[in-house]
């Protein structure tokens, strides 16, 4: 399973909706690291420079929906910086992101909220993907496991969004909330698996978030 897509299941509620803490900036979080899958699979790389871009490595299909979806959406905006990526709309890879784990059986297509107008709630038909996710990022939580690089993208982007405590409570035994953010950071740190790739899509990721809350703390500040 693509990382984007156990991000998916993380941020997705028994009712087939998006965890409260991440709704509004999900974007950020599944864009960021569909980036990571086209880069580990090859396709893409992350340039290292202070503001990283994203250059197309390889065109070729990989045979993956998801993944051939976004490279063909990327290709046309081949090297643009990566924290400008992340908050472009027409990147969101989430309908291609859950028709994928409906094939897969995972999920479903269910209702649409709001008297029919909002968005299509997409439950879990089959919880058992998620139950090993999450007993694997708990063991790694926990240090009786080494954390993969798909653990530690999870990881570092729920918390860049936000969302780790409120999505993690169960697996983060009994954690507060500053406990677990300190936790994942020396994860991070402390990992080879933590690469310049992660880091510079987390980067571009809190940075969005930044600039995305920029409104707020002006009206707050005006008011």
């Amino acid at each position: 399973m693509l990382i984007v897509e156990e991000l998916h299941l993380l941020l997705l509620r028994p009712d087939g909706r998006i965890e409260t803490a991440a709704s509004v900036h999900r974007l950020y979080g599944e864009i960021a690291a569909v980036i990571v899958d086209l880069a580990l699979h090859g396709q893409v790389r992350v340039t290292d420079e202070k503001h990283p871009a994203v250059q197309i490595s390889s065109a070729e299909p990989t045979g993956h929906p998801v993944l051939d979806a976004t490279l063909a959406r990327l290709t046309p905006v081949d090297g643009t910086r990566l924290q400008s990526l992340v908050m472009r709309s027409k990147l969101d890879p989430l309908e291609d992101v859950v028709a994928s784990l409906v094939r897969q059986g995972v999920l479903v297509r269910g209702e649409r909220g709001f008297f029919g107008l909002g968005a299509q709630r997409t439950p879990e038909v089959d919880p058992g993907p998620e139950v090993l996710l999450r007993s694997r990022l708990a063991a790694v939580l926990a240090g009786t496991a080494a954390p993969t690089q798909a653990d530690l993208t999870l990881l570092s982007i729920l918390q860049s969004l936000n969302a780790a405590h409120p999505v993690l409570r169960a697996e983060s035994g009994g954690a507060t909330a500053g406990q677990l953010k300190k936790r994942i950071a020396q994860l991070t740190a402390g990992s080879p698996e933590g690469d310049a790739v992660s880091k510079a899509v987390n980067s571009a990721v809190a940075a969005a978030l930044m600039v995305a809350m920029t409104p707020v703390f002006v009206a707050a500040t005006v008011t």
